[in-house]
C-alpha cells in the first residue's frame, strides 16, 4: 500500500500545501498539522470513506476547495506586498499551536475527495484489510508530507520571504483554477 499511496500523494495538491505551508512556519509544526489531518482522513476512508462520498457530490467538494484556495492565495498576496524585503523570515509567526492548526485545517479540507483518499478506501474495501491499509497509507502521506515541509524550509534559504509569498500566492490560484475546474467537469 505504501508505493501505491506515495507515488499518488507526491504530485498532489497537498503535497503543494504542506511546502507552501512549511516555507511560512516551523518545520515540525507543519508536519504535525499534516501528519494529524493525514491521519484522521485515513481512518475516515478505511472505515467510512466510501459512504462519505456518497453523502457529498464530488463538484460541491472540489467547488468548496476551490474557494478555500482562492482566499489562501489572496491573503498569500496580501502578505507578500506587505513583506519587509529586507527582514528575515519569522519562522514561527502566530506560535506553534496556530501553525499545526492552519496545517490541520488546510490538509484536511483539501484532501476531501482527493485521489489518495478515494484510493485508500478502495485498496480497505478492495483487500478487507482497514489495519494494514491504513498502516501504510499514513506512512507514505507522511513521508510525502515531511518531503514537502524539508523542501519548504529549503526555499527560504534562496528566495526572499516577499519573492516566496507571491509565488505561493500564484500556486494557491492555480491550485484554486484548478479545483473549479474540476468542480465544473
Amino acid at each position: 500500500m505504501f508505493p501505491v499511496i506515495f507515488i499518488g500523494e507526491l504530485p498532489d495538491k497537498t503535497m503543494f500545501a504542506s511546502l507552501v505551508l512549511s516555507s511560512r512556519g516551523k518545520a515540525l509544526s507543519v508536519w504535525l498539522g499534516a501528519a494529524a489531518a493525514f491521519l484522521l482522513h485515513v481512518v475516515i476512508a478505511v472505515t467510512i470513506g466510501v459512504g462519505l462520498f456518497h453523502l457529498l457530490p464530488h463538484r460541491v467538494v472540489e467547488a468548496i476547495v476551490a474557494v478555500l484556495f482562492l482566499v489562501g492565495a489572496a491573503l498569500a498576496f496580501k502578505e507578500s506586498r506587505a513583506t519587509d524585503v529586507d527582514a528575515p523570515a519569522d519562522p514561527d509567526p502566530g506560535g506553534d499551536r496556530k501553525i499545526i492548526t492552519t496545517a490541520f485545517v488546510v490538509i484536511f479540507i483539501a484532501e476531501w475527495g482527493d485521489l489518495t483518499q478515494i484510493l485508500t478506501a478502495n485498496l480497505a474495501a478492495h483487500y478487507h484489510s482497514a489495519l494494514s491499509v491504513g498502516v501504510g497509507a499514513v506512512l507514505a502521506l507522511w513521508a510525502v508530507a515531511a518531503i514537502a515541509v524539508i523542501g519548504g524550509q529549503t526555499l527560504l534559504r534562496f528566495l526572499r520571504v516577499s519573492t516566496l509569498r507571491m509565488i505561493t500566492a500564484v500556486v494557491l490560484l492555480a491550485l484554486s483554477v484548478i479545483a473549479a475546474v474540476s468542480a465544473i467537469r
